[in-house]
């Protein structure tokens, strides 16, 4: 070979051996896939380009696969991109999609905008409605139904099995965004649902670096639907990113006991509080969803709402801006404690929830609880000191 050809190929020397068997996938990074001889570029079932996924994307995929028991999953360049996906992959012009009028905002959004300019119509119901009101609102056109629970501010659990087995009855699929439980703490799938939604961004990845959301399902045809639309859309993630979420999720269930285990600690110790007039934490005994949480959960997460008492927006910022260890940011699940207000939120809903006061969100990171709960104890001095 002369030299510039050297330069390409001869890193394909002979003398290369094979790779060293690690803990962790190889990283491949490439976009060009080389197949091993003619007959197989007509084979569509292998491999052919990167944007499919090469091995760290086949560990991740594997290994959530398991977790969520799936028989596939579709990965997503965001947990935002993980609702959209699946919606375009499942709905078509004149379908009806019902969706918890609870769910997150990027999520109504998009079925404000986009999915109704391409003829999809999205109806919201109230959370707190029996399985069987909610497929009352159902019509002929109703194709989807799409849950949230817990509700990522308002903290509304549903009866998700409830609910699941009758849509099943009658023909319409469902979804979940079940990033609160991680796809660890509740299982969708097991419960009867189809596709299972979660922002891996979150408790998966764990360290607020990296963005990615998955789509779980059990169901070969809804599975051949979600692969149609990766290919057809052009989804892809890149191989180190899913490698940072392969890494995260191996520490996932110790961090997620920390989590829940401080955040309920903290909850307990709010609900006793004169400035506090409630608390949405789904695994606080006597807590609005707390019987169903308990019926069909395995543990909580670091994130829940509380109810401040009546008091004017000067005085919930001064609470928020006395706030040193809870930062201020609108994401949430990774090792840092965070708060927001909520209320700003909720005029876009089909009917906003009432509380006596303000809500706030916090999620209980990984610090000291001790800590943490010393911190919020400022803020709630400095939001008694302005109302």
């Amino acid at each position: 070979m002369k030299r510039d050809t050297g330069l390409i190929h001869g890193a394909r020397g002979k003398s290369q051996a094979p790779l060293a068997k690690t803990v962790g996938p190889p990283i491949q990074r490439g976009s060009t896939v080389l197949l091993p001889d003619a007959a197989a570029m007509a084979d569509y079932s292998q491999v052919s380009y990167g944007r499919q996924g090469l091995a760290p994307h086949r560990a991740l995929e594997d290994a959530l696969a398991e977790m969520e028991g799936a028989a596939h999953i579709s990965l997503f360049p965001s947990g935002t991109a993980a609702v959209t996906g699946p919606l375009l992959a499942v709905l078509k012009s004149g379908d009806e999609l019902l969706a918890a009028d609870s769910v997150y905002r990027p999520t109504r959004r998009f079925c404000d905008g986009p999915l109704k300019r391409f003829g999809v119509t999205t109806r919201y119901y109230d959370p707190s409605l029996s399985p069987d009101a909610v497929l009352a609102l159902a019509t002929p056109a109703t194709r989807l139904i799409m849950l949230e629970s817990p509700g990522s501010l308002t903290m509304d659990v549903q009866d998700v099995p409830g609910i699941a087995k009758r849509a099943k009855a009658r023909g319409m699929l469902t979804a979940i965004d079940n990033t609160w439980a991680a796809g660890l703490l509740f299982k969708p799938l097991a419960h009867g649902v189809d596709i299972s939604i979660q922002a891996l961004t979150k408790y998966v990845g764990g360290h607020s670096d990296v963005f990615m959301g998955s789509a779980a399902t059990a169901d070969p045809a809804v599975a051949r639907m979600l692969k149609a639309g990766d290919l057809d859309i052009g989804w892809a993630v890149s191989p180190d990113d899913a490698y940072a979420m392969l890494r995260g999720l191996r520490t996932m269930g110790v961090r997620l006991e920390r989590h829940g285990a401080s955040g309920l600690a903290l909850a307990a110790w709010l609900r006793d509080r004169p400035e506090v007039t409630q608390v949405l934490h789904p695994a606080l005994p006597g807590a609005p969803g707390h019987d169903i949480w308990k019926r069909d959960f395995t543990g909580a997460c670091g994130l829940f709402s509380f109810v401040l008492e009546p008091g004017a927006p000067k005085a919930v910022d001064a609470f928020l801006d006395a706030l040193e260890l809870f930062g201020l940011g609108y994401s949430w699940g990774g090792f840092e404690s965070l708060a927001i207000p909520c209320d700003p939120q909720f005029p876009v809903r089909s009917s906003p929830p009432k509380f006596s006061g303000p809500l706030i969100r916090l999620h209980v990171g990984l610090e000291d609880v001790d800590d943490l709960r010393a911190d919020v104890e400022r803020a709630l001095d400095a939001y008694r000191a302005s109302i």
